[in-house]
């Protein structure tokens, strides 16, 4: 199996709607790390399971959605609460629509929200 991962940081802003959310429910940032796991059995004619630089694309544009907007705000998190599992499936969603490559069988995208905190969503592709 082969692996390809990319990572980046961003900002971002939210506050959580549940009820009784404690200090979660005020508008605050989290400098979030977010990490693209491709997985796949065979290579293309170039050798690659993906193009490294299109993947660095993907996300690249993927985090310029999300950088300094505060989700509560955005379309996708409409009638959601704004959790960092929401979060992750929507980022792999996003990422993954900016991607092609036939040879990927597996993407996760790995989430975190604090130092010792993170989500990830992942599914077959």
């Amino acid at each position: 199996m082969y692996k390809v991962c990319v990572s980046r940081t961003f900002v971002a802003q939210h506050f959580l709607t549940v009820p009784n959310p404690g200090p979660e429910g005020e508008l605050h940032s989290h400098r979030y790390g977010v990490e693209l796991r491709l997985r796949g059995e065979s290579l293309n004619e170039f050798g690659y399971l993906v193009d490294i630089d299109a993947v660095r694309s993907s996300l690249d544009e993927t985090v310029a959605r999300y950088r300094d907007e505060t989700l509560n705000d955005l379309p996708e998190f409409e009638g959601k609460n704004p959790s960092v599992e929401h979060f992750a499936r929507e980022f792999h969603a996003r990422v993954l629509a900016g991607i092609d490559a036939p040879e990927v069988t597996d993407a996760a995208v790995r989430l975190r929200e604090e130092e010792d905190a993170w989500a990830a969503f992942e599914r077959p592709v």
